[in-house]
């Protein structure tokens, strides 16, 4: 499917929505070389803003709301994911819901470079 301008516009808002919620430093923090994803604490909150936001841009993905291949483009799930699955998945767990970061995850397990 080819990604429309209205696509672009629903990513510009999300990108706008993550600036305010401080994706741009959450990112550069799970980036960084003293950033460890196997030891980093459950409760940390940069992993915290990178989950939600890979969720909500995942559900967005889910329901045909924005284009794949567009946010794919701009958001780089496949990088992302590693560093935070971790988390993702003891939050599962210590929730009991397995559906917890799904979407995310599925953005990374159907982008084919996984």
């Amino acid at each position: 499917m080819v990604a429309t301008y209205e696509d672009a516009n629903i990513l510009i808002q999300t990108m706008r929505w993550g600036t305010e919620m401080g994706l741009d430093d959450a990112m550069a923090a799970i980036f960084d070389e003293g950033f460890d994803p196997e030891t980093a604490p459950l409760d940390n909150p940069s992993v915290r803003i990178v989950l939600s936001y890979g969720e909500t841009v995942g559900a967005l993905v889910k329901h045909d709301v924005l284009n794949r291949e567009l946010l794919l483009d701009i958001f780089w799930a496949d990088g992302v994911w590693p560093r935070v699955s971790r988390h993702a998945l003891a939050a599962r767990e210590q929730a009991g819901d397995a559906r917890l970061y799904e979407h995310f995850e599925a953005l990374v397990a159907n982008s084919g470079t996984k």
